[in-house]
């Protein structure tokens, strides 16, 4: 039978590079294959055909004699390169559908780990509570955690002082190994050596042939002022020892502010609720407010009403993140007295009687309320 054109197999112009007759033969290939097509006789011719095709196309003098003579070209029965050479021909089928899904099954050929390749250290989280005065104003804490360092008895080697590791003689240093399944060829690491390429007949005591050890780290860290909860504080270099000779971790600090017994905060703005007497609001005066710099006097002017906020500049915070510090807002919040003697009573009783009949004059906003309350009944019994 006549054999196809390969340009034609592979569904390609003739000027396809290389790149697209690779992702050419990968769609061929995945669509013929004999494991997605079990006893298909015809998907199996077409799979070594496009097999063929690519490994022609993509030989440049192949494919020079291919485009100047057809088959005859490449056929070594005419004389032609023929399909033995190169990668191809009556070689391993493998090869050639590596070249095309290594990248799927493993990576390129020789691309083993083995035992001179770095490992960063895994990095960590630590979960700092912090005051709000430490927040706003910074701080340096100690914390103290679990993490793992290089061992110092073996320097990292993982072996007994006066021995070394040897290459492993299942990978042969390469730290990985091919397994043949059919027609697919699967790279892994190596079951002996764990993807290192060596094996350690004579283990450490202390690290136990790990090359790190397990420890409690204490380590100062430097609270920048302003930090607020969910900030995260990078350490760089404090997290697990890296392997064979591989850059440590990082830590990271996840900041998380506790509850305030006066204030709160609400990114670079402080507020707190101050109780005052009404007899305070009623007649004015000055009153100490707390403020986390220290104390300061407000003045509260007469008739101050309750919920009036009273806004203290630049008595806030100063984000870590930046921008102009915020203020204290400070809501007044008129206390009414309790537990009151019969004298005291009897006080507010006559104080009481001296605001009838003054037509809401002393008290606006109840006389405008009752006022309204008073015409939507009356607006009900219409």
């Amino acid at each position: 039978m006549a054999k196809r054109d390969y340009y034609e197999v592979l569904e390609v112009a003739k000027n396809a590079s290389d790149a697209e007759l690779k992702k050419a033969y990968r769609r061929q290939a995945m669509k013929h294959h004999p494991d997605r097509n079990p006893d298909n006789k015809d998907a199996e011719d077409k799979f070594k055909e496009a097999k063929e095709a690519y490994e022609t196309l993509t030989d440049a003098q192949k494919r020079a004699a291919y485009d100047q003579f057809g088959h005859a070209g490449v056929d070594p029965a005419a004389g032609g390169f023929g399909g033995g050479g190169g990668r191809g021909g009556n070689g391993n089928f493998s090869d050639v559908f590596d070249d095309v899904f290594g990248d799927i099954f493993g990576g390129a050929r020789g691309a083993g780990g083995g035992q001179n390749q770095a490992y960063r250290g895994a990095d960590l989280r630590y979960d700092l509570e912090l005051s709000l005065e430490d927040a706003v104003q910074g701080a340096t804490v100690k914390v103290r955690l679990p993490t793992k360092i290089k061992c110092a008895t073996c320097r990292g080697s993982g072996a007994k002082k006066g021995s070394s590791a040897k290459t492993c003689g299942t990978c042969h240093g390469q730290g990985q190994v091919r397994m043949q399944q059919g027609f697919f060829s699967i790279q892994q690491a190596c079951p002996k050596c764990k993807g290192k390429g060596k094996v350690i007949a004579s283990p450490c005591g202390d690290c136990h042939g790990e090359g790190r050890k397990q420890e409690q780290k204490t380590l100062s860290v430097k609270i920048p002022a302003g930090v607020d909860s969910g900030d995260r504080i990078r350490l760089s270099g404090e997290g697990e020892a890296g392997e064979n000779g591989g850059p440590a971790g990082d830590l990271y600090v996840q900041v998380r502010v506790r509850s305030h017994s006066i204030f709160s905060r609400d990114g670079s703005n402080l507020y707190c609720e101050m109780p005052i007497s009404f007899v305070s609001a009623a007649l004015g005066g000055e009153l100490d407010v707390p403020t986390l710099s220290g104390r300061v006097k407000l003045k509260i002017p007469g008739e101050t009403q309750t919920g009036r906020v009273f806004r203290l500049r630049e008595k806030g915070v100063k984000s870590v993140h930046g921008g102009a510090t915020g203020d204290l807002l400070c809501k007044v919040i008129v206390e009414t007295p309790v537990h009151l003697s019969a004298e005291q009573k009897e006080i507010l009783e006559k104080f009481e009687g001296t605001l009838t009949g003054a037509g809401g004059k002393h008290s606006p906003k109840s006389h405008t309320w009752f006022g309204g309350v008073k015409k939507f009944f009356e607006d009900l019994k219409i």
